[in-house]
């Protein structure tokens, strides 16, 4: 069994958290693909088993069958994990008030958690989507007086724009308030967009960057194409069967093959080449795994057992190699640099 006996500091923060987080939406089956409650049990009881510390919910998980599960699930040791859920998306179909980033939801969201969780505070709560119809201003301010009754340990951002997380973060510096300390978003092997504006935000104000979604929506788990079936047949075949069909492109033909080659060299499975990838990336602090089965997560908890070689992760990057766009390239081309710096090397 995998060990998870090393931690990252989440962020700016002294928390600290294992550099796997078990993401629980498939707590339940009331969407009609997650688990029962007895294997969501066993997923539950490998992670903690391995020493995994870090957990990772939501209100609208499930309809709370989530949130229910982990009261019972993590008695009897409950301090000893960071427990995190989120808010922001709508828990009662109809109700204009019972969905989005303002203060009034905020409160019935956090309440309507901390009992089904049965406990007296969350460790960390995440701005679950961005709700451009609410001031930030009564976002930052009514998640630092959660913070300031002792509700709420921290708070993470999730899906937001890198501008609006900016501005958030200087209000909440400015004012004395609780500033975001993480930053919860797509990222993997497949979805790179973060690496134009978000990642490098998040490392410039110190936000500890938790990736959901690793594996890219199965993709590079290797569920249709095995390690060493890395042919053209394989891998189309692996895209034609994901539930997501605008990602049967060449690019994405192009990553699989690659990792396919990357973990046969490895002697790992794709899913673990592709959860260390993550790893290794510079500001990621944890990565969400999602699985539904006790065997998907003891093979997703050996990425945390290995590293990849410089070789390995260059070839990753290059396989998905993501085009930044302007204003970046213009700023990096030759003919810019040498007009700014007039032809001074600047290390």
């Amino acid at each position: 069994m995998a060990t998870l006996d090393r931690f990252r500091l989440l962020g700016k923060s002294g928390l600290r958290v294992s550099p796997l987080c078990l993401g629980t939406m498939t707590f339940g089956t009331e969407w009609g693909w997650g688990a029962d409650k007895e294997e969501s049990r066993r997923v539950f009881d490998g992670y903690v088993e391995a020493g995994g510390n870090f957990i990772d919910t939501a209100d609208f998980y499930t309809g709370g069958t989530s949130e229910s599960w982990l009261d019972e699930f993590t008695q009897g040791r409950r301090d000893a994990l960071v427990v995190a859920t989120k808010y922001t998306m709508c828990t009662t179909p109809g109700d204009p008030n019972a969905g989005g980033s303002h203060r009034k939801n905020l409160i019935q969201s956090l309440d309507a958690s901390l009992k089904r969780l049965r406990t007296d505070r969350v460790d960390l709560m995440w701005v679950h989507a961005f709700d451009a119809t609410v001031p930030i201003e009564e976002t930052m301010r009514a998640l630092d007086d959660v913070v300031r009754a002792g509700k709420v340990l921290y708070v993470g951002v999730s899906n937001w724009p890198a501008w609006t997380t900016t501005r958030a973060n200087t209000l909440a510096d400015l004012r004395g308030w609780s500033p975001f300390i993480a930053n919860q978003v797509q990222y993997s092997l497949i979805e790179r967009s973060i690496e134009r504006e978000i990642l490098p935000m998040s490392r410039e104000l110190g936000l500890g960057v938790t990736p959901w979604s690793p594996l890219g929506g199965g993709i590079l788990s290797g569920k249709y194409a095995r390690a060493d079936a890395g042919s053209k047949d394989a891998i189309d075949e692996s895209l034609r069967r994901s539930a997501n069909k605008a990602r049967q492109n060449d690019r994405n033909a192009a990553i699989v093959s690659a990792l396919a080659a990357v973990a046969k060299e490895a002697e790992r499975t794709p899913a673990q080449v592709a959860i260390r990838w993550l790893l290794q990336k510079p500001g990621v602090a944890s990565v969400i795994l999602g699985a539904r089965t006790r065997s998907q997560l003891d093979d997703d908890l050996q990425a945390a057992t290995f590293e990849l070689s410089r070789e390995h992760m260059d070839r990753l990057d290059e396989a998905g190699k993501l085009e930044l766009g302007y204003p970046y390239e213009y700023l990096r081309s030759p003919t810019i640099t040498k007009f700014m710096y007039g032809g001074a090397k600047i290390e």
